[in-house]
């Protein structure tokens, strides 16, 4: 088992910056990818970043140049950091990790990020 813990969420105005972490602890050796969603009010949870154990990143276009993903020097560790944040950036952002390429096995609990006009 995995466990999965995210810190960093907060209330920002637009134009912000926030980062996130998530650490993860139990069985990581299992660990191929881990990822960062977001979930909106009224709204499926969506994928928005993942970072390979080889360091290979891929992103949603929405946040293409705003949000980079990268791992801490701890391997367990891995960060979200946000910047030029807008409104439509405001959700509950989950941690994920993945014993496969691009699938999910362990969710966090999750971190709420809220962006003011």
């Amino acid at each position: 088992q995995v466990q999965l813990v995210e810190s960093g969420g907060g209330l920002v105005q637009a134009g912000g910056s926030l980062r996130l972490s998530c650490v993860a602890s139990g069985n990581i050796n299992r660990i191929n990818n881990m990822a960062w969603y977001r979930q909106a009010p009224g709204k499926q949870r969506d994928y928005v970043a993942r970072i390979l154990n080889g360091g290979a990143t891929t992103y949603v276009d929405s946040v293409k140049g705003r949000f980079t993903i990268s791992r801490g020097n701890a391997r367990n560790t891995v960060y979200l950091q946000m910047t030029s944040l807008n409104p439509g950036d405001t959700a509950v952002y989950y941690c994920s990790a993945g014993t496969t390429w691009a699938g999910v096995d362990y969710w966090g609990q999750g971190t709420q990020v809220t962006v003011s006009s």
